[in-house]
């Protein structure tokens, strides 16, 4: 359990309405941490409660007691995905088991979430859990998070009455705009600003008298980005003070290879080749990746480095039952054969 874990996510899941507090945002958020985007089911994860509680920021005497009432009170929360004309029911968590006299709790996702965490190649949002772990608002935290999905297109606007809705806002004192503002925006830009790699300046849009509408300006937050512990010991990045967003990139697109890589053992040096081989597209080096971590290349990291490269990487083609469209004989490749040599493997040939 690292502050520098990546928390991985569906953008569907993120703009998914659900109310949690902040101590079941946070549980919730580190658990999703210790996941791997390559990963194809969910593992169980345990945890020391001391360790725990300290990452989440709770101090109290009674702190072995605290853990289990959060996760017994998320076993009931149930929330809703609309997918198109379908709306699905889940649940965070399928079990929580704790080890009386030994301080650990063992806790697992629900298999329901597989869609939106596991083997995601589209419409997903990363970030560092760091970000989250000193919010003191669970508007905040959920405000980053949409802030965090739409950060790519700088601008995001969204109807009042659906950010409502996403943030799970049900107070009726939240059908008064000028609490909105106050108490939920005003105060998310703020620690936003302090605590995260991201900031916002906002716009009311009116129809009429009324604000309906919000039109967030996202920006990197750069002082936090460059202030926080961004740099790696084991490289140096040479660049020139205007292109110190492309340190920054970098720095974080090297971060997310080792992470991704962690069972390789892979060293930050060796995590730039590949990311610079890649020409820094992160996406392409997690399919590379998810191709060949299982396939005991002699040396691993070599292959990764060639395989990136634009161009290098034929994807095995998929059988599939001719037509019409489509009656024609394809190259005859033997892909297996192929696929031993890029790892290095030995083919012995028999003369029959």
């Amino acid at each position: 359990m690292d502050k520098n874990y990546l928390v991985t996510k569906s953008n569907t899941l993120i703009t998914a309405s659900y109310d949690l507090n902040l101590q079941e945002q946070k549980l919730i958020l580190t658990l999703a941490s210790m996941v791997q985007p390559t990963d194809e089911e969910f593992k169980e994860y345990e945890f020391k409660i001391k360790d725990f509680m300290e990452l989440l920021g709770i101090e109290t005497q009674t702190k072995y007691t605290e853990i289990p009432k959060i996760t017994k009170e998320l076993m009931k929360k149930v929330f809703e995905i609309r997918e198109g004309k379908d709306i699905i029911q889940l649940s965070w968590l399928s079990s929580a088991r704790y080890k009386t006299g030994e301080g650990l709790v063992i806790l697992k996702f629900d298999s329901s979430l597989k869609p939106y965490m596991l083997q995601l190649k589209e419409l997903y949002t990363s970030y560092k859990l760091e970000n989250i772990l000193s919010l003191k608002s669970k508007y905040s935290l959920r405000l980053f998070e949409l802030l965090k999905c739409n950060e790519f297109k700088k601008i995001w606007t969204i109807e009042l009455e659906e950010l409502k809705k996403i943030l799970g806002v049900t107070e009726k004192s939240y059908s008064i705009y000028q609490n909105v503002k106050n108490r939920i925006i005003l105060k998310a830009q703020k620690e936003l600003k302090e605590k995260t790699d991201i900031s916002f300046d906002f716009e009311e849009i009116k129809t009429g008298r009324k604000v309906t509408t919000i039109k967030f300006y996202i920006n990197k937050n750069k002082a936090n980005i460059i202030n926080k512990s961004t740099a790696l010991d084991e490289i140096s990045i040479d660049v020139s003070e205007d292109n110190k967003q492309g340190e920054i990139d970098m720095q974080e697109g090297i971060k997310t290879i080792i992470l991704m890589m962690k069972e390789h053992n892979i060293t930050p040096s060796e995590a730039m080749k590949i990311y610079k081989s890649a020409n820094g597209d992160i996406h392409y080096i997690s399919k590379i990746y998810n191709h060949f971590k299982n396939k005991g290349a002699d040396n691993f990291v070599a292959l990764m480095i060639k395989m990136v490269k634009p161009g290098e990487f034929i994807e095995p083609k998929k059988s599939f039952k001719k037509t019409g469209f489509n009656n024609f004989t394809p190259r005859d490749t033997d892909y297996d054969e192929l696929e031993r040599k890029l790892l290095g493997w030995d083919i012995d040939e028999e003369e029959e």
